[in-house]
């Protein structure tokens, strides 16, 4: 009965979010959060102090998924404004006319490296509005963006959803970096199928055919490097791999490799464009990938400065530090905590400070910029007030330490597959990510689960928290933040539930490589 209890606020998001009429996430979300926090109430029988300050600090949450989403698409509009997004629309065509091959340099190789860079649903941010700048549907782009930015999620953000996601576990390094072994390998083999899922919502299956030996290429092209790096370190794969990938990618593209031929004149396309004028164009991307690369290598200083807790001023239990990050701890004196890294947060670095230093190189106006920032206000208001449902809801469904209703669902599960919980680990790490929206926070929700998980059942642990990572990684395409950000970016508006039914196939598929791949590696090391 728990177990159904606890599920209910699932049952109802996805519900509402689906059916025939279904309702907007700026409505379904906040309702879904009021629904959890009312069984928390009076079935759960949980503290209401500590739940109205889980709902402080779901809503203050907001800033940190909200910010990154407005600093996207300010630099997306100044972009558009400044006409460097049609001068780059222009240069790809040059690259290729095949959309297909477009659809791999921007939607797969050029996210996978931005996803190394930086996370937080960074590449489909900037790699959605080119594509749809290049003529491609918008609604159909979203979809593509979510299912491709998945295999790189294991590792992106430098490596953070690995090092970071299970450092409550306390890992050896030998036994990290032989989690990240097997992570790499699943995904290895999963990108000979995801990139022609999703290559689908945009053209047809004699396209992919035609083009196929091009995609694999392409695909292996990011994978290969991404899981020889792997072997030895967790942190570079996914920024190591997309930058290969993508240079290859390019090239091949360019030589027309694998590439079905077409009747267009690529060199006489080539030939009026201006180098200065792409550079230019290209610039705001270079300078992106610079900051975050400068600022996320934990061996320079830049990102132990932006991360620095020492204390600056504090107000009560309110603080600020050194690296201007806002913090409240004992949240109405309860244990619930909050925090904001002004700094590391990807919003003002890289995005606000790229703009910045994008006004003399790209001559921005006065006018230009005062535009530029209207339109990002006006993009984000309905999600801001869809994201802090979500993450309401999600501080209410944690509540509750051993008896969260989270926690209740995943050990149901645990329960109810024991010995062959390989099959369905992977479904848990993307469960992680729906809810939370981040493949980190769901590592290290659910990796303490994984992990008693695999000693219970003496599965190899490694192995298990692999499955917890790709899983982690997949849940990407459904993630509810992902998808609020992508439509926010793209201006869709109340098609969040149609997105869900349509990225949940190939994130099962997924899951049905997953548990193949796991099930392989099992019987290797067993």
């Amino acid at each position: 009965m728990d177990t159904l209890i606890a599920a209910l606020p699932v049952v109802f998001l996805v519900w509402s979010m689906t059916k025939q009429h279904p309702l907007a996430a700026h409505v379904a979300l906040p309702l879904t959060a009021l629904f959890a926090g009312l069984l928390q109430v009076f079935y759960f029988q949980a503290d209401r102090l500590t739940l109205l300050a889980n709902a402080v600090a779901g809503g203050l949450s907001v800033l940190t998924p909200i910010s990154i989403v407005a600093g996207a698409i300010l630099l997306n509009r100044v972009l558009v404004i400044s006409g460097a997004e049609n001068t780059l629309r222009q240069w790809l065509e040059s690259i290729s006319r095949n959309q297909v091959a477009q659809l791999m340099i921007i939607g797969w190789a050029f996210a996978f490296m931005l996803e190394g860079a930086s996370g937080f649903g960074t590449p489909a941010a900037i790699a959605a509005p080119i594509l749809v700048g290049l003529g491609f549907n918008p609604m159909r782009v979203a979809l593509l963006t979510l299912v491709m930015n998945s295999v790189p999620v294991s590792f992106g953000a430098v490596g953070t959803p690995a090092w970071f996601g299970f450092a409550a576990l306390e890992l050896s390094e030998a036994q990290l970096l032989a989690t990240s072994q097997w992570t790499a390998l699943i995904h290895l083999v999963a990108s000979l199928i995801i990139p022609a899922l999703a290559l689908r919502f945009l053209v047809s299956w004699k396209a992919i055919r035609d083009n196929g030996i091009f995609v694999v290429m392409s695909a292996l092209s990011c994978t290969a490097p991404y899981y020889l790096l792997a072997q030895v370190n967790y942190e570079f794969p996914s920024l190591i791999g997309g930058a290969v990938g993508l240079c290859l990618t390019i090239l091949a593209a360019k030589f027309h490799i694998g590439l079905a031929r077409q009747s267009d004149n690529n060199d006489l396309k080539e030939a009026s464009l201006n180098p200065a004028a792409v550079f230019k164009a290209l610039s705001p991307f270079l300078l992106l990938i610079a900051i975050l690369i400068v600022t996320r290598i934990k061996q320079w200083p830049i990102k132990g400065w932006l991360n620095d807790t020492s204390l600056w001023f504090s107000v009560g239990d309110f603080g600020v530090s050194q690296a201007l990050i806002l913090s409240w701890s004992n949240i109405f004196g309860t244990t619930v905590a909050w925090s904001y890294k002004t700094l590391y947060v990807p919003a003002i670095i890289p995005f606000v400070v790229t703009v910045i230093l994008l006004i003399p190189i790209l001559a921005l106006t006065k006018c230009q910029l005062q535009r530029a920032t209207s339109d990002t206000w006006q993009r984000i208001k309905l999600p801001a007030l869809a994201l802090v449902g979500a993450l309401m809801m999600v501080n209410f469904m944690m509540q509750g330490d051993d008896n969260a209703p989270i926690f209740i669902i995943a050990n149901t599960l645990a329960d109810t597959m024991g010995a062959n919980w390989s099959y369905v680990a992977s479904l848990l790490g993307a469960l992680g990510s729906f809810f939370s929206g981040s493949a980190t926070v769901s590592n290290l929700t659910f990796g303490g689960i994984q992990h008693s998980i695999a000693l219970q059942t003496s599965l190899p642990v490694t192995v298990v928290l692999a499955l917890q990572s790709v899983g982690a990684s997949m849940g990407n395409m459904i993630c509810l933040n992902n998808i609020i950000a992508v439509c926010s970016i793209l201006g869709i508006k109340n098609q969040e539930g149609a997105l869900i039914k349509r990225t949940i196939l190939p994130m099962l598929v997924y899951a049905l490589v997953a548990a193949l791949m796991g099930q392989v590696i099992l019987r290797v090391l067993l």
